[in-house]
């Protein structure tokens, strides 16, 4: 048996701490000494504070860790423990970086010499084609998610326009901290707009012979927008799976 002063140096934990540890119940001396109130701990505990202050330097709360020990030896439920706190770092990591990079932003603009100044311009946007991406995103910092898709989607059937123009629509009545419904967009060239008279002519045809779909319409870009600018030159071929 080690004396609290023995075990508080083996274990690098100092007394005050281990008799809070006690008092929470946390860490409960092996034997406390009726006469002398003194306590003492068992080799064996050095694991268990051993695993304490590595939960500590996780950032688990006391209260966290005394119901993590309960649970030590279920590999499954540890997994969750530890999975939920990475989580959470990971959340607190980007809400630190994003701060940092407003104070050096607020930084820059205190060292420049002079102040921006801004105009007001009302401007009529003409109609035109648009790629487009409506999704969820976590908070408004994560608009370059969206892009993302678009791109990763896009780029090889789309010509932007000359000039290109993109923006961003935002669906929320209000403010939100969490899931933005945005909707992201930019000017392509190319025109479809005889694809539903197509779409139309297929599915007539369909029901007039006697056939019925049984799978997602796709189509076949013969000569595509990364092929030509010029909307008359592109070729699409409306597919129907059927029997």
């Amino acid at each position: 048996m080690l004396k609290i002063g023995e075990f508080s140096k083996l274990s690098r934990v100092s007394i005050r701490m281990l008799r809070h540890y006690d008092d929470i119940g946390l860490l409960k001396p092996a034997e406390i000494d009726n006469f002398t109130g003194y306590r003492y701990y068992s080799e064996e505990q050095l694991f268990t504070i051993g695993r304490i202050t590595a939960l500590k330097d996780m950032g688990f709360s006391l209260a966290d860790i005394i119901r993590i020990l309960e649970n030590y030896d279920d590999k499954e439920k540890m997994e969750a423990f530890l999975s939920e706190r990475q989580a959470e770092l990971k959340k607190l990591s980007e809400e630190t970086q994003y701060k940092l990079m407003l104070l050096e932003t607020a930084r820059k603009r205190l060292r420049k010499e002079h102040t921006m100044s801004y105009s007001v311009t009302v401007k009529t946007i003409p109609e035109r084609y648009a790629a487009t991406v409506r999704m969820i995103i976590p908070r408004y910092e994560d608009e370059q998610k969206a892009w993302n898709v678009l791109h990763s989607e896009c780029d090889s059937m789309l010509v932007p326009a000359e000039p290109c123009l993109a923006g961003a629509d935002f669906f929320d009545e209000e403010y939100k901290e969490e899931n933005v419904d945005v909707r992201i967009w930019m000017t392509v060239n190319g025109s479809y707009s005889q694809l539903t008279d197509a779409t139309a002519t297929a599915m007539a045809w369909m029901r007039d012979n006697g056939y019925t779909m049984n799978g997602a319409m796709f189509c076949i870009y013969h000569v595509s927008p990364a092929q030509t600018s010029n909307p008359d030159e592109l070729v699409t071929e409306i597919c129907f799976p059927v029997e």
